[in-house]
């Protein structure tokens, strides 16, 4: 007898957990790389970086999304790992400024 779409279903929800933790796990990269380019005074943005990020995605794509898709969803992941270095890039107070 073959699978159920609840059975399918079970299995995307396991992905989804999978993909989730990926994603945290690469945003904490991300918060790391940019704590070091604040250090070094480099910007945080670097789209020669992006670029190349985006064009392995697309290198490594077998479908079945296409590779419109594929860069959808690489560009939403770089620009919110963007997002994220710069959120934990504000300044923090000292107390003896306040």
């Amino acid at each position: 007898m073959g699978s159920t779409i609840h059975d399918w279903r079970a299995q995307i929800d396991l992905i989804d957990s999978e993909l989730l933790c990926l994603l945290n796990r690469r945003a904490q990269l991300a918060i790391e790389i940019g704590a070091i380019k604040r250090r070094d005074a480099s910007p945080l943005c670097d789209p020669s970086r992006e670029r190349q990020v985006l064009h392995r995605a697309l290198t490594a794509n077998s479908g079945p999304l296409d590779d419109e898709a594929v860069a959808k969803i690489f560009r939403c992941v770089i620009d919110e790992s963007r997002r994220v270095e710069e959120l934990t890039a504000e300044p923090v107070h000292n107390l003896s400024e306040i």
